[in-house]
């Protein structure tokens, strides 16, 4: 075997699903190298075409909510369905040395050893939201590969839920049981944002508690926007662990995209995700050229530590280094 993969070699082992393969090729496109971002870039655009058929699923809740068993446990299940897993968990990173601290295959054991899944955890490096600022485009890799569930599940921190559901079609929020208001604590964001909520851990014990605390969130979803036009969000109530109320969230997840497909609002939302990606990059990569011109470092570093030491506003300090970036000379 060829120790150096060429683009050739990546394209046709993602086209055949080859797990050692798909691992390295989102290596690459997460490697801030040069020389392997442009094949990254290219890798992209030659597996474009082979995108856009899976169903990209965000799993959100707070450390603690069963987002890894939930996932094995569905991911399971759509399998027997027929259906083919990715799952892009995205672990929490050291602030100190950026390294994962969390190992989602030894979490997932059985669904990692299924031939029909792929598990790859990926460090979020710090980066807003508890997903990798690659994250989106290891999806494409994975859509390329024939996979049809793509799952990505997040540290659930609360920073910023909103960049999960801005490159998904379905947003899942996971719920459990715990002491006192059950709806205290719940950010209004996660509940405008969610497109079905699992009350998870549910077990004989608690399931007086459980149905009291779905009627609660019903009642409260009746007071946010609806989100998709003809979607009453659906609370289900189940096990992740004991595998119960899990057909129903499959059900619902089919219905749901079926329903966005009819509306006409299912491309429309892949196409703004897409401009979102576009509009982040160009900030990325506006940065970073600025980054490589010396005097024009150098005034970053001075706008940074006027602002970092508030001596003044930092919107005002970014706003001054832009003027200097796009000055005209």
């Amino acid at each position: 075997m060829k120790s150096k993969l060429s683009l050739q070699d990546y394209i046709n082992g993602i086209r055949a699903s080859d797990k050692r393969i798909l691992g390295k090729a989102i290596t690459l496109i997460e490697s801030k190298k040069p020389e392997h971002r442009q094949v990254a870039d290219q890798l992209l655009k030659e597996i474009l075409p082979l995108t856009g058929k899976s169903i990209r699923i965000g799993i959100t809740g707070v450390p603690g909510a069963g987002k890894s068993t939930f996932i094995e446990s569905f991911g399971k299940l759509a399998i027997e369905q027929g259906k083919k897993v990715a799952v892009l968990a995205i672990d929490p990173s050291s602030s100190i040395n950026k390294g994962s601290i969390l190992g989602d295959k030894t979490r997932m054991e059985e669904l990692a050893k299924d031939p029909n899944a792929f598990i790859r955890p990926s460090p979020s490096s710090g980066f807003l939201g508890g997903i990798a600022n690659t994250t989106f485009e290891s999806l494409l890799i994975c859509e390329a590969s024939g996979f049809d569930y793509i799952l990505i599940e997040t540290v659930g921190v609360g920073q910023s839920e909103t960049l999960v559901n801005d490159i998904t079609d379905v947003f899942l929020f996971l719920k459990i049981i715990g002491g006192g208001d059950e709806l205290q604590g719940i950010k209004r964001g996660i509940m405008e944002m969610a497109d079905l909520i699992f009350i998870n851990k549910v077990n004989p014990e608690n399931l007086s508690k459980a149905k009291m605390t779905k009627s609660e969130l019903t009642r409260a979803l009746q007071f946010i926007t609806q989100k998709e036009k003809g979607w009453k969000v659906p609370v289900l109530i189940g096990s992740a662990l004991e595998k119960t109320g899990l057909d129903e969230v499959f059900t619902r997840i089919e219905d749901f995209i079926s329903l966005k497909k009819q509306n006409g609002t299912f491309l429309a939302t892949r196409k703004n995700q897409a401009q979102k990606r576009f509009e982040f990059w160009v900030r990325e990569f506006i940065l970073e050229k600025a980054k490589q011109d010396h005097q024009l470092e150098n005034s970053f570093q001075q706008h940074l530590k006027n602002a970092s030491e508030l001596l003044s506003n930092p919107s005002s300090e970014a706003s001054e280094f832009v003027q200097k970036l796009f000055r005209k000379e």
